[in-house]
């Protein structure tokens, strides 16, 4: 048997560090996420042979018919003071809660169904200001909304963002840009190798733009054309949209070609959390509920009593 009393304390705290970390690597629980155990071998090799997120990045394009979305924006504004934005965060989350394979996300080589479904979506911090910066929001997502309840919430946070007040992140921002390179390198390793081992605290992610269900940004405000975007190392978001603006385009109606409005929509996505089928399913659904909001949407109505919540689809 070693002689543990003849080492001394650097040597100790080495083993006990040592021991640690091994027992880490068996710890599959997570503040935000519930560990998938039964996984096809093949999905479970791809963690190890594509590790990062960017290697499994597929990209898809989907065009939405929006004569309906822009005739209920122009009703659903004056009441709800919702844009695009507001309309797509709705059916992005509908969606995602009816196809619950893209609520989740890879870390450590394992797969996780997130706790709590989250979009976040960026915005300028004043409106239409070239120079303005940019600023993310993350909205917490419950099934029992309805649109006018969740715009309520989002148009709460972007006035909290646009009052000029310091949000937890600008805080967090301001505190790490006090360190050094060397520093800052450290801290981004340190953090990422913690989130490896499920140990990184809950108080460090609970805030975070990109611990999120997905990512969205509506270039169509700005009036650009969407791109497709990468997807982001950090964090644990599996799903990014870009949502263009709405303009004209030859489209095919009864065999004819005429001009219709189009709303054009970019989709990056982790392939390691679906075989294709929920993602197809998604996609779907979303192009559903923007080519006929007021069905899907509703809440023209004043009185709140007659609305419905958005997700009426959950799977079994």
């Amino acid at each position: 048997m070693p002689d543990f009393g003849a080492l001394n304390p650097w040597q100790i705290g080495l083993i006990v560090a040592a021991v640690l970390l091994f027992l880490a690597h068996y710890k599959t629980s997570r503040t935000d996420g519930v560990f998938v155990k039964r996984v096809h071998p093949y999905r479970r090799l791809m963690w190890f042979i594509m590790p990062t997120r960017n290697e499994c990045v597929v990209y898809y394009e989907d065009k939405v018919r929006a004569e309906n979305l822009l005739e209920y924006l122009e009703k659903a504004k004056p009441i709800m003071g919702c844009d695009v934005t507001h309309a797509y965060v709705a059916a992005l989350n509908v969606a995602i809660a009816e196809s619950p394979t893209m609520d989740q996300f890879v870390i450590g080589r394992r797969l996780y169904k997130r706790k709590q479904r989250s979009i976040t979506f960026s915005m300028k911090r004043k409106a239409m200001d070239k120079k303005a910066k940019l600023a993310v929001v993350r909205m917490p997502m419950d099934n029992d909304e309805t649109f006018a309840s969740m715009n309520a919430r989002i148009n709460g946070r972007i006035n909290h963002q646009r009052s000029g007040k310091k949000t937890h992140a600008d805080k967090e921002y301001q505190l790490f840009d006090l360190l050094p390179r060397t520093g800052l390198r450290f801290f981004v390793w340190l953090f990422h190798a913690l989130d490896y081992v499920n140990l990184l605290p809950y108080a460090f992610t609970k805030e975070d733009a990109l611990y999120t269900s997905a990512v969205v940004a509506n270039l169509g405000s700005l009036g650009m054309e969407p791109g497709f975007h990468h997807l982001y190392e950090w964090g644990t978001s599996s799903v990014f949209a870009m949502v263009g603006k709405i303009k004209d385009e030859a489209v095919v109606e009864d065999g004819k070609v005429v001009a219709g409005k189009v709303l054009t929509i970019r989709y990056s996505y982790d392939e390691r959390i679906d075989d294709g089928l929920g993602t197809k399913k998604a996609i779907l659904r979303v192009n559903e509920i923007l080519s006929d909001p007021e069905k899907h949407l509703g809440c023209l109505d004043e009185d709140t009593s007659t609305h419905t919540p958005m997700v009426t689809r959950l799977p079994a």
